[in-house]
């Protein structure tokens, strides 16, 4: 089945949906064409710790093939009056410059105050507003609820949110993280409008624990890569890696009857004018979420139904889960070669296994009854443009599945 590239930039497939926990989809709902939509969830910009304005940032993104996008700086929904000093060093001082061409003494707002350059940020209806396009690119509102316990960094994103949440604290890192979760949480059933939470890199300064995960009640999502260069995704001698938490959060969630938790992969880019494995840099890390149209409501069913990939690079050309059958196929690129692993845990074991790879560009996996769970980790002979850690190659993870009877 060929991906074809149409006019709104978005890629059309028509094929079966991921499903969630296992549910098959029928004959007739695989036929319904859905579009594949490619998007970001954490990234920063001037209003918090990002170094650009973000309405440069989300023009990058909306230019390399995004089709939506999510600013989500610290405690903020990018409401008020904020004016931000543009640095001495030439490089901000040039950016600012072509900031100022690009956008015009109409739009850009600014003023010297001391000898310093001082430029009010645009809000989020404004930013919104000057690179939305309807069916094409998606601005979706959001915020990084920073939260800490002692010494430990408590990260949460709201997806969709439509009022700033204050970090709420608590007596322990696991407390910190469910007080923020049901903010979250209750601010969606108050309004009627769809949102979503999700855990934000677990091994940053390796705050939250598996046991904290595990703990959380009506948490679906969490990161499974994050393009920041301090937040270890791959452990370390005395951690494990996020993706092993991962499968260890869902063991335990299946065991106690509690929903799936889905793997996310971002960027939580902060920095735009330098580049390199010391750097959060854009494009490291992004969703294709699978929906009907392209609108937050529609993207966040689909997410919540576990109809998207997490990828760092590889492009799937075929996605399907049916008759407890995970089918996939990459779209493959000149001279690169691929790895399609099945990962699993049967009922009554403890850990997570390989259970087949194939070295080829499409492969099927069957799940039996007697399995918890399957997923499937792609992994490309192709090196990441700009990597960080030791995760050299292009990788795809797609999210867990359940058998039926």
């Amino acid at each position: 089945m060929e991906i074809v590239r149409i006019k709104n930039m978005l890629w059309l497939l028509i094929l079966a949906p991921v499903v969630s926990c296992g549910e098959s989809k029928s004959e007739a709902q695989n036929e319904i064409s859905k579009n594949w939509y490619k998007g970001n969830l954490h990234t920063h910009s001037y209003w918090s710790d990002g170094d650009e304005f973000p309405e440069v940032i989300l023009d990058w993104y909306k230019s390399n093939d995004y089709q939506f996008m999510a600013l989500s700086d610290h405690n903020t929904i990018a409401e008020g009056e904020k004016w931000v000093p543009i640095r001495n060093d030439s490089l901000y001082q040039k950016a600012f410059q072509d900031y100022l061409k690009t956008y015009g003494p109409n739009w850009v707002v600014h003023k010297i105050d001391s000898g310093q350059t001082l430029v009010k940020l645009k809000t989020f209806e404004e930013y919104r507003h000057k690179v939305e396009e309807k069916g094409t690119f998606l601005v979706i509102k959001s915020e990084e609820i920073t939260d800490k316990y002692e010494d430990k960094h408590i990260h949460m994103n709201a997806t969709n949110i439509q009022k700033k949440i204050v970090p709420m604290g608590g007596a322990s890192v696991a407390e910190v993280m469910q007080n923020n979760l049901n903010q979250v949480l209750k601010q969606r059933k108050e309004t009627g409008i769809s949102m979503i939470p999700h855990i934000n890199h677990p091994n940053f300064y390796y705050s939250i624990s598996l046991d904290d995960m595990i703990s959380l009640r009506g948490e679906r999502f969490f990161e499974v890569y994050n393009g920041h260069p301090m937040v270890h995704n791959l452990g370390d001698t005395t951690h494990i890696s996020t993706e092993k938490m991962w499968d260890l959060i869902n063991i335990s969630y299946l065991e106690n009857n509690k929903p799936l938790m889905y793997g996310l992969a971002t960027d939580d880019s902060h920095h735009y004018h330098n580049e390199g494995n010391s750097w959060s840099n854009a494009g490291r890390g992004w969703v294709m979420v699978q929906a009907d149209t392209l609108s937050a409501e529609s993207l966040i069913t689909s997410l919540e139904s576990g109809d998207f990939y997490s990828s760092t690079g590889v492009k799937l050309k075929t996605l399907a889960y049916d008759n407890n059958i995970i089918s996939i196929e990459v779209e493959p690129e000149s001279g690169v070669t691929y790895e399609i692993t099945f990962i699993g845990c049967k009922k009554g074991q403890t850990e997570a296994k390989t259970l087949m790879v194939v070295k080829e560009t499409q492969a099927k996996f069957q799940l039996t009854e007697d399995m918890l769970f399957g997923r499937c980790k792609i992994t490309s002979s192709k090196l990441q443009e700009n990597p960080i850690e030791n995760m050299l190659y292009e990788m795809a993870w797609t999210q867990p599945v359940t058998p039926t009877k």
